[in-house]
């Protein structure tokens, strides 16, 4: 939901980042996978219940995630050779693992150092499995029927009440507070349930 703002918002000062970080050993895959790396090390944080330590992995994860996609961008616009697509399927897998590490590392934490229930981080794991099920097929079909939908990113992205946004403040939120992540999970899990939904009949409608 919020994705579109954010873009508008973070576009040019994460250009302007990616010019400063612009060198030529650094590639906008080594971003992505400093990014995985980091936010794994984020997950294995909060499972050993170093709340503090998640939150700042996290956050530098998520920084250079958003860093590789206008890194590429600008390497594209000064004339380096393109990819058939390895980047934006490099970095949609990489965010995945990272999305499911955190939610099994926070469970774990919560569960250990709160006596929090496992049940909400299950339900949210499932609600991402459908909800990126949903945008992941809409994205493949649409580009084989050409009705994909052209944002600047390399899938055809349906927008639903759950987005990247969501996502990363959500997961900021358990890290931050801990102790109530359990029934912030509740919430997020209805939430990402009722994204899954609105895709799957928008990708529908929207391939017929």
């Amino acid at each position: 939901m919020l994705d579109a703002a954010a873009r508008r918002v973070l576009d040019v000062p994460l250009a302007r980042a990616a010019g400063a970080l612009d060198r030529s050993w650094l590639s906008p895959d080594r971003l992505t996978a400093a990014g995985l790396v980091l936010g794994l090390g984020s997950a294995v944080a909060a499972g050993l219940q170093a709340w503090t330590a998640a939150l700042v992995l996290w956050l530098v994860s998520r920084l250079a995630d958003g860093l590789d996609g206008p890194l590429a961008r600008r390497r594209r616009a000064a004339g380096a050779p393109g990819d058939a697509g390895s980047g934006g399927f490099f970095d949609i897998t990489a965010d995945f693992c990272v999305y499911g590490a955190t939610v099994l590392g926070v469970a774990i934490g919560a569960t250990r150092g709160f006596d929090a229930p496992w049940e909400p981080f299950a339900v949210v794991l499932l609600a991402y499995y459908v909800n990126g099920t949903a945008f992941l097929a809409f994205s493949s079909i649409a580009e084989r029927s050409g009705r994909q939908l052209d944002d600047g990113r390399s899938l055809s992205f349906l927008g639903g009440l759950a987005e990247g946004t969501e996502t990363i403040a959500v997961h900021a939120l358990w890290l931050l507070l801990p102790a109530v992540a359990w029934q912030v999970a509740w919430v997020w899990a209805v939430v990402v349930a009722v994204s899954a939904a609105q895709r799957m009949v928008a990708g529908y409608r929207s391939l017929r």
